[in-house]
């Protein structure tokens, strides 16, 4: 009999948790690292050349629609100097989402920042499709090259100390 009960309370707290996981699968706002690891391709294809992507410097977002919006950083060493100096990540969404206030379609896009403080997009092709300035948060104490914050329904992607604002 106690083996029975204890059988029961087992199936029944799997059952609880995968119900639990399950639901948080599908709630809106920041992937958690192994949720984006799920999703995350391991290469990335740009302008002509297949670049390893870089899973811990990289995030997500999953919108009330459920869309998701992924971003990382990939390794450009193998790249020509010419695309690794404005090529530094990929970007899918699946989504049409606002950038610093410009927007961008659903897609598949590389992008960089220049010298100058722009955050820039780039189709698969390389050529540039939106270009926005990015913000400096003096108080970030450890900067880090990528990662993402909520903040009041939007989202700020920093890579180091600049960030720009992402919304749907």
């Amino acid at each position: 009999m106690r083996k029975s009960v204890a059988l029961i309370s087992a199936i029944l707290l799997i059952v609880s948790v995968a119900s639990a996981q399950s639901a948080q699968a599908g709630k809106a706002g920041l992937l958690s690292a192994l949720e984006v690891k799920k999703v995350l391709p391991s290469d990335f294809f740009f302008s002509g050349q297949v670049a390893p992507v870089q899973a811990r410097n990289s995030a997500g977002i999953r919108f009330a629609d459920k869309k998701l919006f992924l971003i990382a950083m990939v390794d450009t060493s193998g790249y020509s100097s010419n695309i690794a100096e404005k090529y530094q990540g990929m970007l899918i969404t699946e989504a049409a989402v606002s950038i610093g206030g410009s927007n961008l379609p659903a897609g598949v896009y590389g992008f960089g920042t220049s010298p100058d403080g722009k955050f820039n997009v780039m189709n698969m092709a390389g050529e540039q499709v939106l270009t926005v300035a990015t913000e400096t948060d003096s108080a970030v104490a450890h900067p880090v090259p990528l990662t993402m914050k909520e903040d009041s329904g939007k989202y700020r992607l920093y890579l180091g100390r600049k960030h720009v604002t992402i919304s749907h």
